[in-house]
């Protein structure tokens, strides 16, 4: 069942489910265009000649008459139906962007989700490796969360990532960074074209401005710390592998203390 809302009247339903139902729908289509023709051609050849069928008409006359009323009509019936059908085929595409935009965002926080972020971050890799500029991956974790969630419930919890949230969206809006609440309290982020001692500093200015923030819970206020690790790649890079990588440099921050940016290079990883 397909749901359509035009720009006017009500909810238009359109039910094609099976082959069969288009072979009906063409079927009404062309049955209500032919019958319209029909009784339009026959209604305006009575007005124009007459009901008298004993009258003498030139054939020829009859003939370019019966013609351009034919046409004339067909035209108007083709426009207004073509017209109907691309309606309807506008509003098929916007319900389906808005489908796409849905199945790609995550609804608590407005950040793209897992799917969103995997499917903008391929290209810009492609982009990347073409430019022959590096990339840089973030993974980003709420600290102690689930003792927010069990200490205040889970409405606090949802502030607290709403919060954490807002934070990387305005990094995002000023650095052109792709940002996205990646599953449960994790954030990822990708950035294209900076050095490993720029991402480190970036990623320090995403921990701080966290930590900086209160956020309400009930009566009182919290203050939240992220732990961030973060892996940079070159050339033929995979997402799936940086990804893992910086996601095992974000558990090297966890082990550290939390509240901190670990970088996933082999010495750090070795450390941990």
């Amino acid at each position: 069942m397909l749901w359509l809302r035009p720009e006017r009247g009500g909810v238009v339903t359109i039910q094609i489910n099976t082959h069969n139902d288009v072979l009906r729908h063409t079927a009404r289509r062309v049955a209500v265009a032919t019958g319209l023709t029909i009784v339009m051609t026959v209604t305006t050849l009575l007005l124009i000649l007459g009901t008298d069928f004993d009258a003498t008409v030139r054939v020829g006359y009859v003939i370019g008459f019966s013609l351009c009323v034919a046409t004339g009509i067909s035209a108007m019936l083709a426009g207004a139906l073509s017209y109907r059908s691309a309606r309807l085929m506008r509003e098929l595409t916007l319900t389906r962007i808005e489908m796409s935009r849905i199945s790609q965002t995550d609804q608590l926080t407005g950040l793209l989700n897992r799917r969103g972020f995997d499917d903008a971050a391929v290209p810009a890799l492609g982009a990347a490796r073409d430019a022959g500029v590096p990339v840089v991956a973030f993974m980003c974790d709420i600290d102690h969360f689930k003792s927010i969630n069990d200490r205040f419930g889970h409405e606090a919890g949802d502030k607290v990532l709403v919060g954490m949230a807002d934070v990387l969206r305005r990094f995002a809006r000023k650095d052109g960074v792709l940002v996205a609440r990646y599953g449960g309290e994790e954030f990822a982020a990708l950035m294209i074209g900076i050095a490993s001692d720029q991402a480190e500093q970036y990623a320090e200015e995403i921990r701080k401005a966290c930590a900086a923030k209160q956020i309400l819970t009930g009566e009182t206020s919290e203050r939240v710390t992220i732990s961030i690790g973060f892996t940079v790649g070159r050339g033929e890079v995979e997402l799936a592998t940086m990804m893992r990588i910086a996601d095992q440099a974000l558990y090297a921050a966890k082990r550290r203390g939390r509240d901190r940016v670990v970088q996933a290079d082999k010495r750090s990883l070795e450390i941990a």
